[in-house]
């Protein structure tokens, strides 16, 4: 048994013997922590089950094959033999799964930004439809999606647009977007039905809390303005908007969203840590790995990750050389193919000792 496994199925006990502790029921904190360490060990100790059942049944019908004489069971038993042999690779395919090294930021909620890049109007227009792309899968998931900043092209685009997604597991699925993003169309704005290549930009960042990030507030430099844009009653005539700028590191946040001051400020404070704890993860990740970057998870804006092309109806992922042809469904929020794809070489790369670094 390997030493992964070993605490694993100790910690387990550990767990269980916890919660069976009368003071834990009396501390919610700590009943909640453990309930939640409860979930995540038990596939653990339900695949190994599963091989150590598997592993029985094995031992068990080779020796039934010794003493069978009858031709005809014994080809019955070498079809249950192969059946549990498969059974066995099975679970220990998802032991290994299950006990490779996991990014730490993977339940963590997400801030994502999206820019427009190469091709003006059309390009903002790509960038409200990745915007709408990711809505619609976060309801798919069962999260919650924010908008913490938005600014608009004339033609209803999106210049920039920075949200946030609320839900258990949010970066584990959505941290592959980061890149840049290809459309190839007839824009709207092309009257003679050429095909134009635009690009968006997407940075996915784990949000941070304050005790993973602290900010000085004498770092920070806070200046509030009347906000522009489209909005609601006072939105354009009181100084609501708010941006911070993080002296020491020259970051600049800006929010218009809110009605409020005090809750702009708050979303600003959002995106500020986000982006000082993703500063903070590169940094440490260049150190351990030589300023390596791994092909799929990485928060690198310049590399190409995916092309949606209208007229073959097709969307390519490069970095894992999938191409699948519904992009209507895809814009619609029907990642998970593609999501589940990406988490699989991951996993994959990460049991091959390749993707540790960016744990």
């Amino acid at each position: 048994m390997s030493e992964p496994l070993d605490k694993a199925l100790a910690r387990y006990e550990e767990v269980l013997a916890e919660l069976a502790d009368s003071s834990a029921a009396s501390d919610s904190l700590r009943l909640s922590a453990l309930m939640k360490e409860q979930s995540q060990l038990s596939p653990i100790v339900a695949a190994h089950g599963d091989a150590q059942a598997a592993e029985a049944e094995i031992a068990s019908v080779m020796e039934m094959m010794k003493s069978e004489d009858d031709p005809e069971m014994k080809e019955l038993l070498a079809s249950e033999l192969k059946e549990e042999k498969a059974k066995l690779a099975a679970a220990k395919e998802e032991l290994a799964r299950l006990l490779a090294p996991k990014d730490a930021d993977a339940d963590r909620n997400v801030i994502m930004e999206i820019r427009a890049g190469a091709g003006g109007d059309e390009a903002a227009l790509f960038a409200a439809d990745l915007y709408r792309m990711y809505a619609h899968y976060a309801e798919r998931c069962g999260f919650r999606c924010e908008m913490i900043s938005l600014s608009e092209s004339e033609r209803k685009g999106f210049k920039e647009c920075i949200f946030r997604i609320e839900g258990a597991g949010a970066y584990s699925r959505l941290k592959f977007e980061s890149g840049t993003h290809r459309v190839q169309r007839v824009p709207v704005t092309e009257s003679g039905g050429r095909i134009h290549t635009s690009t968006a930009t997407v940075a996915v960042l784990p949000e941070a809390e304050e005790v993973d990030v602290e900010v000085d507030p004498a770092d920070c430099r806070v200046d509030v303005f009347r906000a522009t844009g489209n909005g609601g009653q006072c939105v354009n005539t009181t100084d609501s908007a708010v941006r911070i700028t993080h002296l020491p590191t020259g970051i600049v946040v800006s929010c218009q969203d809110e009605k409020s001051q005090l809750k702009n400020r708050a979303k600003a404070m959002k995106v500020l840590r986000a982006r000082l704890y993703e500063k903070k993860r590169q940094e440490e990740h260049e150190k351990r790995a030589g300023l390596r970057r791994s092909q799929v998870g990485t928060a690198d804006r310049s590399e190409k990750i995916r092309t949606y092309n209208f007229g073959q109806g097709r969307v390519t992922d490069h970095r894992i050389h999938l191409t699948l042809y519904r992009i209507d469904e895809i814009l619609e929020g029907d990642l998970d193919e593609i999501v589940g794809a990406l988490q699989a070489d991951e996993a994959a790369r990460r049991l091959a000792g390749e993707g540790e670094e960016d744990a």
